[in-house]
């Protein structure tokens, strides 16, 4: 027993197993963080949605270049409209629209003009399938650090699918089709290919299409012989063709492709030497046909065609209103009578409101800013017209007289022409001698709101001040403007709207919009009109104005600024007005310039041929004064002063015999009307609904 109990202990005194050791987790067991876990949820479902995107864009390309026509319809497609403007005889005058030049076959591309357009517009053109995803990136992140995309990110394909199967909408639909189709065209396509279609489709300006168009317009030379600096100008007019045009701004046109010279050096493309030795200044530009004085008027009106017409890229035909012989004529009366270093601008209008002529500068090739209906210059004393004819309108007669003397109000006192005054004068005398000092006493005493508001209602769109000196001309016009105020005055007190549209219609004749004649507004009642005709007419035959003569009648009135900084003359005979307006683009002096003198005898030049085949036309300057202006001398020299009595400004009678029945001495800028007992208020020139418009509703500024 004793052995056995040695050699086999008992159980109940061993000690207890140690627990067996706990098993370890697996590592995908083990709880991650939430971040860990948000990144691979954001991972997995981006990674879910870019699959499905892929799929989706991909299954759109194919889609779309299944669509796409082959290289050789891409190749004979066109974009652009074509128009044709034709003059009131039906002459064509001229046509714009695509200009295609040559078809150029890839290898027969110089090399520079290649390079050049790759070099500027998409350098990494042969690395990327269509879009550029570094550009995109770069795009993206300039926008994110300046708010704006500053840097373009299209590629040669992508402008190539907008130029030829979209517009220039900057819409994030269209980048997205444009994206599609750039793909679609690169699976379609060899980059050879792309780089042939968008070097002879490419838009450069000047309706040109296409880099051999573009040679010719501006080189006047085939593309196949091009230099390296001819390349670098014609690459940089993609970024902007108007801004860079040669023909329009040469200094802008060498920078920009100094830039594009810069970037091919960059690039690789040439060397240093050989960029500097493309001498810009050395590049002859064409001579720019068919750039003649009409399209001064072309610019103006083909605009117009967006308002008129639906969208539509279909050829049309736009039948207008100029007459070119007025317009030959308008064109050497200004060039004949312009001071030396001026420039000068003619606008014609017929009865109707048909601009026959129109003249913008001394020469449109040198400059196309067109001075006739967008410059603005202040009218010296043609403004005078609405002083008087506010003042006849409020009661005043040519015949009446008033006193030339020196005048102050509000601290100004305008003076004389000369220094000199003439005492007492009629006021025909005073308008044709352009007496300032009556003008400011009339406009004061009618209000210079009352003036400003005549402007208004007579089509100035320009702001009009207030202020004193405004009766003197110091508010600046469009010449345009002024010309269809005297038309106006022509037109027996009628508005007159100047138009050049007379219809359009397709190749096929059908007529696609024609102009509605319609009778303009009264603006002023007929013995108004006829008052500022005869004073007008008395400027002309014995005042300011004698140089405008032309052997029938004429009314009209000249303008003159401070320095002579501006020459004016409007008037009108057989029924057609024009307006000239002479001076600087800088403003500066012009010597000897003055309203009576250059543009008067161009506007002499001109009437003469316009009106020669026209009939000699009387003017209607019988006042036939209405019942409340009609006075017998008799009358007037026998009444009780009694019978008369006076109107305040809150239109509240002054009984007479009263304490208030004579006036206190007022200041001329506050207006004051005498009506005679019993006849009633002044009728006014026009109804209430015709004024709100006429003033813009908030009257006179």
């Amino acid at each position: 027993m004793a052995a056995s109990s040695r050699g086999h202990p008992s159980r109940r005194g061993r000690p207890p197993p140690p627990p067996p050791p706990p098993r370890k987790k697996k590592k995908s067991q083990q709880k991650r963080p939430l971040w860990r876990r948000i990144v691979r949820g954001t991972f997995l479902w981006g990674l879910a949605f870019a699959m499905l995107g892929a799929i989706f864009l991909g299954t759109a390309v194919y889609m779309t270049a299944r669509d796409l026509p082959g290289f050789e319809q891409l190749k004979s497609s066109q974009q652009g409209q074509m128009i044709v403007v034709r003059a009131m005889d039906g002459a064509e005058i001229v046509s714009l629209g695509p200009s295609y030049g040559k078809w150029i076959a890839y290898q027969d591309i110089p090399r520079v003009m290649k390079d050049a357009m790759v070099a500027v517009e998409d350098r990494r053109f042969e690395s990327h399938f269509g879009v550029d995803p570094i550009g995109i990136a770069r795009s993206i992140v300039v926008r994110i650090r300046t708010g704006h995309f500053r840097e373009g990110a299209s590629t040669i394909t992508q402008q190539l699918a907008r130029n030829i199967f979209l517009n220039n909408n900057r819409t994030f639909g269209r980048k997205i089709r444009e994206g599609v189709l750039a793909l679609a065209l690169e699976t379609k396509l060899s980059k050879e290919q792309v780089l042939e279609l968008y070097l002879n489709k490419v838009y450069f300006g000047g309706g040109a299409y296409g880099i051999d168009a573009a040679s010719r317009r501006f080189f006047d030379h085939s593309a196949r012989n091009i230099s390296l600096a001819e390349a670098a100008i014609i690459a940089g007019l993609v970024k902007a063709p108007s801004r860079y045009s040669p023909t329009a701004d040469v200094e802008a046109a060498q920078e920009r492709a100094r830039v594009v010279l810069s970037v091919m050096v960059k690039n690789g493309y040439i060397s240093e030497a050989e960029a500097e030795a493309a001498d810009l200044d050395a590049v002859r530009l064409a001579k720019a046909k068919g750039q003649n004085s009409v399209r001064y008027f072309t610019d103006w009106v083909l605009p117009q065609l967006d308002l008129i017409l639906p969208d539509t890229d279909e050829p049309i035909e736009v039948w207008t209103t100029i007459d070119i012989d007025m317009q030959n004529a308008a064109t050497a009366a200004i060039r004949a009578n312009v001071p030396g270093g001026a420039q000068g601008a003619l606008v014609a209008i017929d009865r109707d409101g048909a601009v026959r002529a129109m003249v913008g500068g001394t020469d449109y090739v040198t400059s196309n800013y067109n001075r006739a209906v967008n410059s603005v210059r202040q009218p010296g004393s043609a403004w005078k017209l609405f002083v008087y004819l506010a003042a006849l309108e409020a009661g005043y007669k040519p015949g009446d007289r008033i006193t030339d003397e020196p005048v102050t109000i509000d601290g100004w006192s305008p003076r004389n022409s000369g220094g000199s005054y003439a005492g007492e004068i009629d006021v025909r005398t005073a308008f044709a001698y352009s007496k300032n000092t009556v003008a400011a006493k009339l406009g004061a005493e009618v209000g210079f709101g009352t003036v400003a508001a005549m402007a208004r209602r007579f089509g100035i769109t320009t702001p009009v001040a207030t202020v004193p000196s405004m009766v003197l001309g110091s508010s600046e016009v469009r010449l345009i403007d002024m010309t269809r105020a005297f038309a106006s005055v022509a037109a027996r007190g009628r508005s007159i709207e100047p138009y050049g549209i007379v219809k359009v219609t397709g190749t096929d004749g059908q007529v696609l919009y024609r102009r509605k004649p319609s009778e303009g507004e009264l603006l002023v009642p007929s013995y108004v009109a006829a008052g500022i005709t005869d004073l007008l007419q008395t400027a002309v035959a014995t005042g300011t104005g004698k140089a405008a003569q032309i052997g029938r009648p004429v009314a009209g009135k000249t303008g003159t600024t401070s320095s002579n900084k501006d020459g004016y003359f409007v008037g009108f005979s057989s029924g057609l007005t024009a307006g000239v307006w002479m001076g600087r683009d800088d403003s500066k002096r012009v010597g000897g310039l003055q309203g009576g003198t250059a543009p008067a005898r161009a506007f002499a030049a001109f009437m003469r041929s316009a009106v020669r085949n026209r009939p000699v036309e009387k003017f209607d300057t019988e006042l036939r004064l209405p019942d409340w202006q009609l006075e017998p001398d008799e009358e007037a020299m026998t009444t009780d002063p009694d019978d008369y009595y006076f109107v305040d400004d809150d239109g509240n009678l002054i009984e007479p015999g009263g304490a208030q029945q004579i006036p206190e001495p007022r200041d001329y800028a506050e207006p004051l009307v005498n009506v005679r007992r019993g006849a009633g208020g002044v009728p006014p020139a026009a109804n209430d609904d015709f004024l709100e418009r006429a003033t813009g509703g908030a009257g006179p500024h």
